[in-house]
Parts: C-alpha cells; sequence; structure tokens
C-alpha cells in the first residue's frame, strides 16, 4: 500500500480572470497544510502559484518551490518556503519535482501548466511510474482537455492497451480522497521512475 506526503501542483504564475481559480488554490493550500501534505511547486510567488504556497504556509503546511535560475526573477521566487531548489533549467525542474511528489494535480494555467500535465500523462502511459495525475476543473476549465482526449480514445490514437488515466476533481474537497484511494492500490516501488539511459524528464 502507498501513501501521499507530498503533492507537486502544477498552475498558472498568473490569476486568471475567474476569481474562482485563486479561491480554489488558496482552498486547497489550506487542505494541504492541514493533512501535513507538502506542497511541490513551481517556486514563484504570483498568480495562482503564489495564492497556492502562502496559502499552505499560513496554515502551518509544509512547501518546496523548485525553479530554473532563468525564472527566478521572472516568476518571483517565494523566499518564506522551508526549501527552494533553483534548478540549471526546465528539465532538472521537473525531474526534482516527480522526485520530490508522491502525485500530481494540475490546476487550470497556460501552456506550461498543459505541458507538465501533458509529460506526466505520457510517463505514465509508457509505464515509468504510477504516481496518481489528476486535474481540477474549476468552472469547467479542464473541459476541451476532456473531450480532445475522449476523441483520440474513439479514434484510437489512445488505444486500449495504453489508456490514459487521468482523474478529474470538480470541487477541491474531492481532490485528496480521491487521491488516496488510488494510491492505496500502487506498491511504492512502483511509483518511481524507471530508469532509461539518457532520459531527459
Amino acid at each position: 500500500m502507498s501513501t501521499i506526503n507530498s503533492i507537486c501542483v502544477y498552475c498558472a504564475s498568473g490569476p486568471g480572470n475567474d476569481p474562482a481559480f485563486m479561491e480554489a488554490a488558496k482552498k486547497f493550500g489550506r487542505i494541504l497544510a492541514e493533512n501535513n501534505i507538502r506542497l511541490v511547486y513551481g517556486g514563484g510567488s504570483v498568480g495562482l502559484m503564489g495564492e497556492l504556497a502562502e496559502s499552505v504556509l499560513d496554515h502551518g503546511g509544509s512547501v518546496t518551490g523548485v525553479i530554473p535560475d532563468f525564472l527566478v526573477n521572472r516568476e518571483h521566487m517565494l523566499l518564506r518556503v522551508q526549501e527552494r531548489v533553483v534548478t540549471p533549467d526546465m528539465h532538472g525542474r521537473k525531474r526534482v519535482m516527480f522526485e520530490r511528489a508522491d502525485a500530481f494535480v494540475a490546476l487550470p494555467g497556460g501552456v506550461g501548466t498543459l505541458e507538465e500535465l501533458v509529460e506526466q500523462l505520457t510517463w505514465a502511459q509508457l509505464g515509468r511510474h504510477k504516481k496518481p495525475i489528476m486535474i481540477l476543473n474549476i468552472s469547467g476549465f479542464w473541459d476541451p482537455l476532456c473531450v480532445l482526449l475522449e476523441q483520440m480514445e474513439k479514434l484510437e490514437f489512445i488505444r486500449t492497451n495504453l489508456p490514459i488515466n487521468l482523474l478529474v476533481a470538480d470541487r477541491v474537497e474531492e481532490i485528496l480522497p480521491k487521491l488516496f484511494e488510488v494510491a492505496r492500490l500502487v506498491p511504492e516501488a512502483e511509483k518511481q521512475m524507471v530508469p532509461v539511459a539518457d532520459e531527459r524528464m
């Protein structure tokens, strides 16, 4: 049986134009802190990233911020986190975030958030790890992605022997129960990345 002690959250460095997004980030931060689950995130202090991390810290939780050196100033690295990791590039950032997390959750965001989410889905689809992956579908933000994935399955570009196992939560309160339910079925050893020579992530 596997446990979840830390969650990597992918989300925007901007607030978006729907107040529900920032509110969801703030609420999720509080829930993580109250359940003693460490946040692993992109290290910024602005947008949904900043709101999420500040909320975790304000409620007594623990945060690991991981940021490449060229984004330290652009995304205004949050300095009050307990652990800051500065990487030389984006590949290093994603590797550290993967290694520090037991599960992944994507809040609303832009192409960077989408890229990080899709990469995790791809690695899981190819059997590289079995850490749970979830989207928080606040205000139907991820509906177009869900439709696209259904289209890919319908046209057999996502084949039955290589399924996409993406969890969906419509409310912040659903995230942890759904993640815990799936994580219980995953042996701890199977969450780790299967090593491959010359792999970049």
